[in-house]
């Protein structure tokens, strides 16, 4: 279980990480083309290079993660990618963070340990009768959520309001997460279908599924963050994928809780830490900015107050802290099969 739970970490390592260092090397770059020269520019950029490498080595190592454990295990674990974006984002490219950012890097790790000592080896069995009220019940899902959406489009348009609502945003959050979480638990099925004796041609046909799948949810997510707010749409994807991954592994894979109590408790408190730490990790710099200013100065460390002195007005975009980094790479790629799709 152990060697499944540090794939996972050093596959969403790769994947977050990976985009990061893409997107800082497109910045000298000419927009993607299939121009040889073009292609050649790209490939000689140290920085999108490397981070287009570390991004199939995630993508892979996810792969590997997913056919070693259950699903319900791996996708809970994936969402740590924030927090290890966020030192990333804090030792490589100098970001700064406050209290609140490090207590939900703190939560995220106790909560991977918690999934770690929770966890059991397992051996699902699919049930081919509840796949298809799976997929049925997510079809139906997709429909009342594509409706509400619409319905709200709507009447912003009959109030000629420019600005998308919660709601809007929520929903498009929500839509790309079930997506990603989805994705996840298709892969997860090639394999056991794979293990029960069926073909071995299912492995590729579930993981080409899941990266339709995932496709999608790139698509929702990008509709989400390009007309919202990236603090909603971000914390929506990122709480749904993790439930959509454990109950599609719970329902329809055969997945089940520890029968012992206190891996039970280990294990439904990790799932809880991980995505409070999410949470807090996206909505730190909202959260800060609703607190009493006692309470935010004392949770703003030195460094951050020096630095808000010395660059109060420059040229630096607002959203500096570590979750522009977090929101502008991270939330299509907690999924490894996104990563693929989205280099392909």
């Amino acid at each position: 279980m152990w060697e499944s739970i540090c794939l996972t970490l050093m596959a969403t390592a790769g994947n977050n990480i990976g985009k990061v260092l893409q997107k800082k090397g497109t910045v000298v770059l000419p927009p993607l083309s299939l121009r040889p020269k073009v292609l050649k520019s790209y490939l000689f950029n140290k920085s999108w290079s490397a981070g287009f490498v570390m991004d199939i080595l995630g993508a892979a190592l996810m792969l590997k993660a997913l056919s070693l454990a259950p699903v319900s295990i791996i996708q809970p674990v994936s969402g740590c990618g924030l927090a290890i974006l966020a030192v990333f984002s804090h030792f490589y490219l100098k970001e700064v963070m406050n209290s609140l950012d490090w207590i939900g890097i703190v939560l995220a790790g106790i909560g991977t340990i918690g999934v770690g000592a929770g966890g059991k080896e397992q051996s699902p069995t699919v049930s081919l009768l509840r796949l298809p009220w799976l997929v049925f019940s997510i079809s139906i899902l997709f429909i009342v959520l594509n409706a509400w959406l619409h319905i709200y489009k709507s009447k912003r348009l009959d109030q000629e309001l420019m600005n998308y609502e919660v709601v809007e945003e929520i929903i498009s959050g929500l839509e790309s997460g079930i997506l990603f979480g989805f994705s996840s638990a298709l892969s997860k099925l090639g394999f056991v279908l794979s293990e029960q004796g069926f073909s071995k041609m299912l492995v590729p046909i579930c993981i080409l599924i899941s990266i339709c799948c995932s496709a999608f949810g790139f698509i929702c997510q990008t509709r989400g963050l390009k007309h919202g707010r990236a603090i909603v749409v971000s914390t929506c994807a990122a709480v749904a994928s993790i439930v959509t991954g454990v109950l599609a592994g719970m329902f329809a894979l055969g997945e089940s809780l520890p029968s012992a109590p206190v891996a039970r408790l280990s294990l439904l408190l990790g799932w809880l830490l991980i995505i409070s730490g999410i949470i807090l990790l996206v909505c730190s710099a909202r959260i800060m900015s609703i607190l009493p200013r006692p309470l935010r100065r004392l949770l703003r460390s030195s460094k951050e107050r020096n630095h808000k002195l010395r660059r109060s007005f420059s040229a630096r975009p607002k959203e500096a802290s570590p979750n522009a980094v977090i929101h502008a790479s991270t939330l299509h790629h907690l999924m490894s099969s996104s990563a693929v799709k989205e280099n392909s």
